[in-house]
């Protein structure tokens, strides 16, 4: 059977614009990039994207509370919500990992700010789309495993403080904050143009 330059068959065997793989592969395509053309237009829309993740986070928490089980399935949400939230909380290069402290050394020494090692953006996208998922296992009775849920709650609170308590001593050793909030500002737009002609006179 001969070959044609890309290395498809070229005879009876090639698949067609209209067949049915052919047509699958064009819709799923298009059902992509339609689908990451509607995330794109949510990122600059924070506030918005988190109501609609608590939107979601309340959807599943009545829906567990009225079917009064899949509480193992809420485990493993914690589990997985809590592994997102320290890489939310983690830089993107681990200090530990280097040589030493990243510190300027010289006036030169160009500032460096802290990035995350899990975008807010990925974060929000992660969260949602995994309570999405918990939420579609709830329907499922093959996910509702018997089990005694304080037992469960009462380890997951043991993990989350553990984690933290490990995850501030290491802020607190190399010296980062992960959020912006009460830092200081500098907006261009509220500064008056008659503040440098200001000085106090001799």
């Amino acid at each position: 059977m001969e070959t044609g330059p890309t290395g498809g068959a070229i005879g009876g065997d090639d698949l067609s614009p209209s067949s049915p793989a052919a047509v699958i592969s064009r819709w799923t395509f298009e059902v992509s990039r339609r689908y990451q053309h509607l995330l794109d237009k949510t990122v600059p829309h924070v506030l918005n994207r988190w109501i609609g993740c608590l939107a979601v986070v309340l959807i599943y928490a009545v829906r567990v509370y009225f079917v009064q089980g899949f509480y193992i399935v809420t485990y493993g949400l914690g589990i997985y919500l809590l592994n997102l939230l320290m890489g939310f909380l983690s830089p993107q290069v681990d200090p530990e990992m280097e040589d030493g402290p990243s510190l300027p050394v010289s006036g030169s020494d160009e500032f460096r700010p802290f990035v995350r090692r899990l975008p807010e953006f990925k974060f929000w996208y992660s969260i949602t789309k995994a309570f999405c998922i918990a939420f579609v296992m709830t329907f499922f009775s093959v996910f509702d495993v018997p089990v005694f849920w304080p037992i469960l709650l009462f380890y997951w609170i043991m993990l989350f403080i553990l984690t933290m308590r490990k995850q501030i001593l290491h802020m607190i050793k190399y010296k980062y904050v992960p959020f912006s909030f009460g830092k200081q500002r500098y907006d261009s737009k509220k500064a008056s143009p008659t503040e440098n002609t200001n000085l106090p006179r001799d």
